[in-house]
Parts: structure tokens; sequence; C-alpha cells
């Protein structure tokens, strides 16, 4: 059967042919075939002395794999802020602890303000001196009209000279522009007050946002300024995970491209959250070459805090039907640094006479491949065919050029359990004085 695979944008983490990332086998791989060996020490007095080690197997499959890049996400509470005071002083009052709830306009923190009240106070006096000298301009502007308007009647009647007209049209004129003058210092005296009053105003620091409290670093009695972080304020029912785009990445992922993000809970059972990639930003950094994107989802339960890191998994496609093979079956030859598959080169059979679960030697090779797609816990691979028994663990026993095993065979579900084993866990299981594997079907 000839197996066409779509195009794949070159070099991606999903695509691209790499060594293997096994550090949860590498790690408990030696202890595991420890295991098996002990496993079947049981039965060395009853079988005869063999050099082929015990391993464990499973057959490869046909099936699709989905396309996925992993990366790493940022969460953030939705309106997220950072509040700082817009004016110097020492704090007085904190009316907020970690996670209280505000709504817009609660107050959070008060400083000391004897120091805006006072000029607040000088304002207001200020502004009642130059309100006092506009009434004296208009008083003084009336009555120079008053005498104006008098002369004038005289003078239609020529009963004063020109020269006193003149004197009294100067007159106006100057208590007019007193006036304009006295006015003009009333309007910046009520601006220096309404200044005096906002700063005062600024002494009490409210929330801007409705939100939960968090990131508390206010105290009472500490000395603040425009660049003293007080708290961090968010609503944590609906957050946004924010991870960074390569430019080549941007050629397969899009908006809408479905996400799974991996909470790193320990009260969680560890199950993913389904959600959608919301936004792509289009401008690229200069220097990294990479831009933002974010995935908006509901976060009622909690699973996710600000702050956290979380793996993210966007799923832009799916394979052809290819050989799958688990990752665990991967293995890289320490002398060539090929990537390849221990196989074995027939059927295992158990010998119904013992019961440890081990087949009798069959022979084993190591056949190098290519990986043409690679999911969470499978990879798609050429150079095998379906049925073909490929050694999950125990390689290590192999790798010194021994062409034989004893295979315990194993089915799919064992292996991908033990792929998704915490280290801890995987452990636990080492440590188990018998283990419990189901056949393969």
């Amino acid at each position: 059967m000839t197996v066409v695979y779509p195009p794949v944008p070159p070099r991606n983490e999903s695509t691209r042919p790499r060594r293997p990332k096994r550090s949860l086998f590498t790690a408990g791989s030696l202890a595991l075939t420890a295991l098996l060996l002990g496993a079947c020490s049981r039965e060395a007095d009853r079988r005869p002395a063999v050099t082929a080690p015990p391993v464990e197997a499973v057959q490869a499959r046909i099936g699709s794999l989905p396309l996925v890049e992993r990366l790493s996400g940022t969460v953030w509470a939705e309106n997220q802020v950072i509040l700082y005071p817009e004016i110097t002083g020492r704090i007085a009052e904190v009316f907020v602890a970690n996670g209280d709830e505000v709504a817009v306009g609660d107050p959070l923190v008060r400083l000391l303000g004897e120091s805006a009240n006072e000029q607040v106070r000088q304002a207001e006096a200020g502004l009642r001196i130059e309100e006092a000298r506009l009434r004296q301009a208009n008083a003084a502007l009336a009555e120079v009209e008053a005498q104006f308007g008098r002369i004038s009647a005289l003078g239609d009647r020529n009963l004063v000279s020109e020269v006193e007209l003149e004197t009294l049209r100067a007159q106006r004129e100057s208590a007019a522009a007193d006036v304009e003058l006295a006015e003009a210092r009333v309007e910046q005296s009520a601006s220096n007050l309404a200044e005096r009053r906002d700063a005062l105003s600024k002494t009490i620091i409210r929330a801007p946002i409705a939100g939960v409290v968090g990131g508390r670093d206010a105290e009472v009695g500490m000395q603040v300024t425009s660049s003293t972080r007080l708290f961090t304020i968010g609503n944590l029912d609906r957050v946004s995970v924010r991870i960074n785009l390569t430019d080549t990445m941007l050629r397969y992922v899009r908006i809408g491209q479905s996400v799974r993000i991996y909470p790193t809970d320990n009260q969680v059972t560890g199950s993913p959250m389904d959600a959608r990639l919301t936004r792509i930003s289009p401008f690229l950094n200069q220097v990294t070459r990479s831009t933002e994107a974010e995935i908006e989802l509901v976060n009622a339960d909690g699973r996710l805090r600000p702050g956290m890191f979380v793996p993210v998994d966007i799923l832009y496609g799916e394979s052809e039907l290819a050989t799958l093979v688990p990752t665990s079956g991967l293995f890289t030859d320490p002398n060539t640094g090929r990537e390849g598959v221990f196989v074995a080169t027939q059927a295992p059979t158990v010998n119904p006479e013992f019961d440890d679960g081990f087949s009798d030697p069959v022979p084993v090779e190591f056949r190098p491949i290519t990986v043409i797609a690679r999911g969470a816990r499978e990879v798609a691979v050429n150079r095998l065919e379906a049925g073909d028994w490929i050694v999950t663990l125990g390689q290590n026993l192999l790798a010194t050029g021994r062409s034989q095993a004893r295979i315990k065979t194993v089915s799919w579900d064992h292996v991908m359990d033990l792929q998704s084993l915490k280290r801890e866990d995987l452990l636990a299981e080492v440590l188990r004085p018998t283990i419990d594997v189901p056949a393969a079907n």
C-alpha cells in the first residue's frame, strides 16, 4: 500500500526529524528493565540460561496522526492590570488584601494627605482673593462708566472740554482692562484649586476595574512613588493564554484552529482544556522574528491561574494513514546517531511451560527509520509495516549488539499508560514487587 502524505510546512516541531524527547523513559528505562529482569528471575532455575535479555514489545499499527505544534504559554487574567500610585506619598491605610473582589471605584489604598490638604486650603484662599479683586475691578469699572455717562451728556451740550472726555474714555478702558485681568486671575486660581483637589483625590487609590486583587505589595507606612507597584487586579473567570509564534509557524497556524491546554494543577486530574486560537498579532518582533497570539477561554473552575506556564498544543491538521509506533519505541544509536527502532524479525511465542510471560529468544534487529510526523505519544514512520513487533522497553539491553531478545507482548493501552506517567508515578511503578501487564490482543 502506498501512503501519500499531505504537504507539511518545513521544519516545524511536529514534522521534522529530530532526536526524540524521551526524558521520562530515559530516566526510567534502566529501572524498568531491571524490573523485567527481576520478573523473570523466578524461572531462572528452570529455564535454560540464555543471553537474550527480556524486553517489552507492541505491534505497529496503521492510523492517522494529528499534526501538533507544542508551545509554552503564559496565563493572563481578563483585563489584567497593575496599579501604581500617581503621586508620591506614604501609605496611611490599605483597605484590601489578596483574593478580595472589588468593584470599579472601590478604595484600595489611602496615602497621607496633610500636604495636599494644605495646598487645597491655600488654593481656596487664593481663589477667594482673586474673586474679591474681580469684584473691586467691576465696581471701579461701574463707577467710571457712570461718570463717563454724566460727562458725555454734558459734552453733548458743550459744557465740558474734549480733554475731559478723552481722559474719562482712557479711564474707562483701563477699568475694563482691570476687570479682564481680574477675571483671568480668578480662572487661574480656580484651575489651581482644581489641580490641588485632584492631587488630594489621588491620595485615595481606587480600583479602575472590577476583579480580584492579587500581588499585593502595599503596606502601611511604605513610601511610594509613581513607579511603586501596589496591586494586580484582573477577572479570573475569564483568562487568556499568550503564546509566541515564529514567522515559519504563521504559514500554517491560523486564527480559529483548535488548541489543547494542559493545566499544571496538582488538584486536577490533568485532563486538557480545549479551546480555539482567538487572535494573532500581525506585527513581528524585529529581533526575534516572532509574534504573540492569544487563546481566550472560560476559567470558571479556576484551573488556570495568572502567571502559570502551561503546555499548549496547536492542532493544525492530520496526516494520511501511516504506520504508527509509540514514542517510547524510538531509540537513537549511540554509535551512528541514527534514529530507529528494534524490531523482532519473527513473531514471539510464549512457552506455556513457563509462567513469566516472556517468549523464547527471537531474533531482533535495529532498523533505522525516518519520522514523518510526530504526535503527543505516537509517531508516523517509514520502513515499517503494520504488525511488526516494536520493542518499547529494554532497548538499552539490545544496544550492546545482542541479536536476540525474550519478548513480553503488551497492548497499546499499556504503553500509552506508561508514557503518560509522571516521573514520581513511574518510580512507584518501578518499585512494585510485581507487574500486571495486559496481554496484546
